[in-house]
């Protein structure tokens, strides 16, 4: 399998995450079950199948991410140079050039993306239109809105 980038920050929530999934809610989990068996019938004990279930949930999250964590190459953009070039893990300023409005994105890792905090996927269509662009540039790419152009007004290895 491939290498996945991730950004430091990435990959220290997704080591976190596992770490508080087997140390916290696995344990968690089987006390319930165990609670929940002590109270008799299994089949009719509600408490019981929706803990079972919550055990399914967490031991598939866990076995996502020991997968993902096992194929993960961690980019950490501060020792990068890139000259003044937006590339994975930098952080983009830009200006819709048909409203004026300015725009910051910090361009991760698919499972780093939350668009509402400003973190864009490296695969998303304007992630690929801005690779290599420099301040000043122009970049044309298709949104689910329609076609947009940003102008490059900042690049920051941060």
């Amino acid at each position: 399998m491939n290498k996945v980038p991730v950004t430091i920050r990435g990959h220290e929530l997704m080591a976190e995450e596992l770490k508080r999934l087997k140390s916290v809610e696995r344990p968690a989990v089987i006390k319930a079950i165990a609670e929940a068996r002590a109270h008799g019938d299994l089949k009719e004990n509600a408490e019981y199948h929706a803990a079972k279930e919550q055990q399914g949930f967490i031991e598939a999250r866990i076995k996502d991410l020991e997968g993902k964590l096992s194929h993960l190459q961690i980019i950490d953009v501060t020792t990068m140079n890139a000259n003044g070039r937006v590339i994975f893990g930098c952080t983009v300023e830009l200006i819709d050039e048909a409203t004026g409005t300015e725009i910051v994105y910090k361009i991760v890792g698919e499972d780093e993306a939350d668009i509402k905090i400003g973190l864009i996927s490296f695969t998303s269509p304007i992630a690929r239109a801005l690779f290599g662009k420099n301040v000043g540039d122009v970049v044309n790419f298709s949104a689910p809105s329609g076609e947009k152009q940003y102008e490059v007004i900042e690049v920051r290895y941060e």
